[in-house]
Formats: C-alpha cells, sequence, structure tokens
C-alpha cells in the first residue's frame, strides 16, 4: 500500500532528530492520528509503540503508525515542520492538485 500520509524532507528530519535526541524508547515510531472535537478532527503526532489494530508503514527510515479507523482522516494529508521567527512546529496541510 502507498504511504497514506506524506512527510516533508524537513518534517523527517526534524523526527530523526528527536527520536536520535530525546531518549524515544527503542520500538517506538511516530503516532499520527486525529483527536474527535465538537467540530471535527485535530491532527495529531507523538512517539508510541505499535498497537493491535495499527497499520505500520516505514517512510523514509521512519517507524509510522496508523489506528485504521483514523485512516480516512488522514489519507492526502502532508506533515511538514514550519521554523519561522514566530513560531515553530510539525503542521499538517493538505497538498493543492493543481
Amino acid at each position: 500500500m502507498n504511504e497514506p500520509v506524506h512527510i516533508t524532507p524537513k518534517a523527517q528530519k526534524e523526527i530523526k532528530h528527536i527520536m536520535a535526541n530525546k531518549n524515544i524508547p527503542e520500538g517506538y515510531g511516530l503516532r499520527v492520528g486525529v483527536k474527535g472535537g465538537g467540530c471535527g478532527v485535530t491532527f495529531v503526532l507523538g512517539f508510541d509503540k505499535q498497537k493491535e489494530n495499527d497499520q505500520a508503514y516505514d517512510i523514509a527510515g521512519i517507524p509510522v503508525y496508523i489506528q485504521k479507523r483514523e485512516m480516512m482522516f488522514l489519507l492526502g494529508k502532508e506533515v511538514d515542520f514550519y521554523d519561522g521567527a514566530d513560531a515553530r512546529g510539525f503542521v499538517f496541510v493538505t497538498p493543492s492538485t493543481s
């Protein structure tokens, strides 16, 4: 299966830096998911072990875990890393198809 979520090179670099330097335990990978809310969903990232209902992917050498039930919200999304004077962090974007 193709990767359901694209991780930009800038985000890949930051994720690998975090995994190498922030004591992320062996066997953990990047969890990409959603949280429900009153007006839709919020996208979330974190580090976690693979769980029973996860789909597992290797994206640029990064183990990525996504719950099957959350897949429909994440298909086609892109994870990028923003590093500006006003803020710094991961962002989810829906890439333009035009």
